[in-house]
């Protein structure tokens, strides 16, 4: 199991951060590293997700968990369980601002092969997070 997390007091109610969280056009627009999404960001749908982590590429999710204004959770990979990713993002309220974490698990029998060709992901989670707070503040970057 590898994981990547990133995390973030954003200072604006949670329902704006889930407002911006939940939108594809916003998320693709703001600078959260996301350059494109097809679909809609609803429980049990399927979306499709490029990212400049790794550009040109697609990455088919399904958002398999999603609890308005608390918790969302995308999940992709391969068949019969080989790859897996799972990100979570979760939000708790912390008075006028949000508690906001995000954090990828990966599992998977090609886990160690898999792994070795991929990016660090770490500074695309900090531009994910970083990019969230600006869009949801309404800071042009």
């Amino acid at each position: 199991m590898k994981q990547v997390h990133v995390r973030r007091t954003i200072h604006a109610p949670v329902t704006a951060v889930w407002a911006v969280l939940t939108d594809p056009q916003r998320l693709q627009t703001a600078p959260t590293g996301v350059t494109r999404i097809e679909g809609t960001i609803e429980k049990d749908a399927r979306i499709k997700l490029w990212s400049e982590a790794s550009p040109g590429r697609a990455f088919p999710l399904q958002v398999t968990e999603l609890v308005p204004h608390r918790r969302m959770v995308w999940q992709g990979g391969m068949p019969l369980g080989l790859f897996k990713g799972v990100r979570e993002f979760d939000l708790r309220e912390q008075g006028a601002s949000t508690d906001f974490s995000m954090t990828e698990t990966f599992t998977g029998l090609m886990l160690p092969l898999i792994w070795k060709s991929m990016p660090d992901l770490q500074p695309s989670f900090e531009t994910f997070a970083d990019g969230l707070d600006a869009a949801v503040r309404g800071v042009d970057t």
